[in-house]
């Protein structure tokens, strides 16, 4: 087993008067050559937007990008035709691919929104742009993984990206256990703390720590106190 661990006041920051951005990996002005990227996981950011400010319309390629809003709705608008709401429980994902032009801005006049923005590799170059979006119900069960996103071919009715990569939300309560069966043999699984307290192969963590792992075929996660996590697993090549 190999693992990684990134404690939250350890990430990069982009603070500017109008965004705080704290980066998991390597991101913007935030460079440190252990830190670029977890197999096909590249970005992780954790993004806090003034009220009525965010990020006006601007390119990206051959990236996989998914928008999970923690706090607020994020207006969104791309060079695809959609002009879309995204609040909280929802979940966006968009096919960069030969290139798509999109701005993100806080819907609200009043107050600040809170949302995780996730780069993922895809799987090939130069694919079609496209955009989805999909609203979850709230987490309420013990143990339970929320499948968001899983491959274009597989038969889950979550959102869909050209990777082979999957992203659960998941809640588990003090002093339980949930255990994690990996779907592909050749991927790792790199967890991000929401809120609570977790024991994972010996490491605590805490709000908005990050651990990677592969070279595993499950994992045994275990609650502190009630919390709520995603799991992000990726090929590792």
């Amino acid at each position: 087993m190999k693992k990684i661990f990134h404690e939250a006041g350890t990430r990069g920051t982009s603070q500017l008067d109008w965004l705080n951005s704290k980066h998991s990996f390597s991101f913007a002005d935030y460079y440190c050559p252990e830190r670029i990227h977890f197999g096909a996981l590249r970005v992780l950011n954790d993004d806090v937007v003034k009220a009525g400010m965010g990020f006006g319309t601007h390119p990206h390629q051959n990236m996989e990008i998914i928008s999970i809003p923690l706090k607020g709705a994020l207006k969104h608008k791309d060079s695809t035709g959609h002009s879309e709401l995204i609040q909280v429980n929802d979940v966006q994902v968009m096919t960069a691919g030969q290139g798509i032009l999109h701005s993100e801005y806080n819907a609200s006049e009043t107050e600040d929104v809170h949302f995780l923005q996730v780069w993922i590799i895809p799987e090939a170059e130069g694919l079609e742009p496209s955009y989805d979006q999909k609203s979850f119900p709230g987490l309420n069960k013990e143990g339970e993984l929320q499948l968001l996103v899983a491959p274009q071919k597989s038969h889950h009715k979550a959102l869909k990206i050209s990777q082979n990569a999957y992203v659960y939300r998941a809640k588990v309560t003090n002093g339980n256990t949930l255990e994690y069966q990996l779907n592909g043999n050749e991927n790792g699984v790199y967890v991000f703390v929401i809120n609570g307290e977790l024991l994972i192969n010996g490491e605590i963590l805490r709000p908005r720590d990050g651990l990677g792992v592969n070279d595993v075929h499950s994992l045994e996660i275990r609650g502190i106190v009630d919390s709520e996590f995603l799991i992000f697993e990726v090929p590792m090549h």
